[in-house]
């Protein structure tokens, strides 16, 4: 059991990634960052895990809210797909408003959609915000604040995975290509950081 988790805390994670799609190679070249999406997540392996993409593997067109899987869908696709993990201590109470969040997306997630006009905008400073449309750290900075969680000064229509990655709150507990991390976590037989 970890130290916030005795102290009455759950953790929460945070996963910024890079694939080899052509989007996201487009958001890398303008951002000269080294991550073009970003994932919010409920356990350490993974499993529940959460944000804006495509639907599908080859229609980036056909994309909105998801359950995502490191195993399969266009992270099972991009093997070399790489990756921060950052885990968050967060209080019982902010836990909570997040499930409740993620419950409201999940209840009618077909009517959410994509912020094609926002990842626009927010190349030219010019954040856009839509009803029910989301990009993907768009999504994971609103899921936070609305829990209390401030990642950036910037509103969420304007926060990019590079911002999110400045919060200082955040423990990187691993660094590397994603398919990895499972046996990272089953090698490693405890909570700590990688070397």
């Amino acid at each position: 059991m970890s130290d916030s988790m005795e102290r009455g805390k759950r953790d929460i994670y945070v996963v910024l990634s890079q694939t080899s799609t052509f989007p996201s190679k487009i958001i890398k070249l303008y951002t000269r960052k080294p991550y073009a999406h970003a994932s919010i997540a409920f356990d350490e392996r993974l499993d529940e895990m959460y944000s804006f993409a495509r639907r599908g593997i080859w229609n980036p067109f056909n994309a909105g809210f998801i359950k995502e899987n490191i195993r399969t869908g266009i992270f099972g696709r991009n093997v070399n797909t790489v990756c921060v993990i950052y885990r968050l201590s967060v209080t019982d109470e902010q836990y909570e408003k997040m499930r409740g969040i993620i419950d409201e997306f999940l209840s009618d997630s077909m009517s959410y959609s994509y912020n094609y006009l926002g990842v626009v905008g927010i190349a030219f400073n010019h954040p856009v915000t839509r009803s029910k449309k989301y990009f993907c750290s768009q999504f994971v900075a609103y899921v936070l604040k609305m829990s209390g969680i401030q990642v950036s000064d910037k509103i969420p229509a304007a926060v990019r995975p590079c911002d999110i990655q400045k919060f200082d709150e955040f423990e990187q507990i691993y660094v590397g290509k994603l398919k990895d991390y499972p046996d990272y976590i089953d090698g490693r037989g405890c909570s700590c950081k990688t070397a």
